[in-house]
């Protein structure tokens, strides 16, 4: 409606008050970053011997409402800069038009981001792996001589921590805490079980 019956704007009054809101939301989102989280993560993986692990990145270990926020804000400063984009040109232009069709650009790129941030709860609410280079990193440190991991079930617990249920088939099965001991040094995996079963026929060496 508003390209087929522009309405008159007070562009000067509109761009100054979409500059307030470009600052109120910038200092929204610097409140919001998750520095402390970037700065942990580095002393975590200081003090593993540098040791870079699959699954050490920050969009495993942040909190899904502090996201959200951060992503609202962020969504708001970029209307904010589309708003002034569009209030400048009909300012100086008369290109009234501009106002309805950067609306529609910031609809465009909330969407793109809200579509992201609803895949990323959904990961978290239906238990989904978070990270499948992780689960291989962890199949891998698994799986040493005749040792296969015939389930492997990984899930996110919370902001920077992951529960493990592995199972383990071996010709020669060892005690749960030297498999345990395999998968210390990756980090994130706050709760391990570990099942160990001996390999009793063809059946079991296939999986």
């Amino acid at each position: 409606m508003r390209f087929v019956e522009p309405v008159a704007i007070d562009f000067e009054q509109a761009t100054w008050l979409a500059v307030v809101g470009l600052g109120v939301n910038l200092a929204s989102a610097w409140l919001l970053f998750d520095e402390d989280h970037h700065h942990a993560h580095a002393h975590h993986d200081h003090d593993n011997d540098h040791e870079h692990e699959p699954g050490h990145h920050h969009h495993h270990a942040h909190d899904s409402n502090l996201r959200a926020a951060y992503v609202h804000v962020l969504a708001d400063a970029m209307t904010s800069v589309l708003a002034i984009v569009a209030l400048l040109a009909g300012s100086f232009y008369g290109w009234v038009w501009m106002d309805p069709a950067m609306a529609l650009v910031g609809v465009c790129v909330i969407l793109s981001w809200s579509v992201g941030l609803i895949r990323s709860a959904g990961t978290v609410l239906l238990d989904m792996v978070p990270d499948r280079r992780l689960a291989g990193h962890i199949r891998k440190r698994l799986e040493v001589d005749s040792d296969r991991v015939s389930d492997l079930h990984l899930w996110r617990l919370g902001p920077g921590h992951a529960g493990l249920i592995a199972s383990v088939v071996s010709d020669r099965p060892q005690p749960p805490a030297v498999y345990k001991e395999r998968l210390k040094h990756i980090a994130g995996l706050s709760h391990i079980t570990v099942e160990v079963h001996r390999c009793e026929g063809p059946e079991h060496r296939a999986a």
